[in-house]
């Protein structure tokens, strides 16, 4: 199966930012066509998704916990995606997925990880002093 992959993970103090970005090596990802997500999975926790792009470019949806706080884009002619975070707290220090989905599939900001066709191996990020 084809994966993504992401990068751009570490160690932030509180307060910190970090952008994380995912790529599909190997394969064309047409982000055009494509609803994309990062999701986060900490210790002892379901994975959840915090950030969501609707394929067409133009609507974003973010979980309450960062809202305000992480902003998810793209880059269509580098088939890239990316999770800018922003004042970071220890609560964010999870394991990060990118994913996407074909749009004809309609899962735009599904918070099933099942609706999604394509994974990221996941980058940690460690927030704290």
């Amino acid at each position: 199966q084809a994966q993504l992959v992401e990068s751009g993970g570490g160690l932030v103090q509180p307060g910190g930012s970090l952008t994380l970005s995912c790529t599909a090596p190997g394969f064309t990802l047409d982000l055009r066509y494509y609803d994309i997500a990062w999701f986060r999975q900490a210790p002892g926790k379901e994975r959840e998704g915090v950030s969501y792009l609707h394929h067409g470019g133009g609507r974003t949806t973010y979980a309450d916990s960062v809202k305000g706080r992480f902003t998810i884009s793209r880059d269509v002619a580098k088939d890239m995606m990316y999770l800018q975070m922003n004042n970071l707290n220890v609560e964010d220090t999870a394991v990060y997925f990118c994913a996407a989905d074909h749009y004809g599939n309609y899962n735009f900001a599904s918070q099933d990880p099942n609706s999604y066709e394509y994974w990221g191996q996941g980058t940690q990020v460690t927030v704290s002093s």
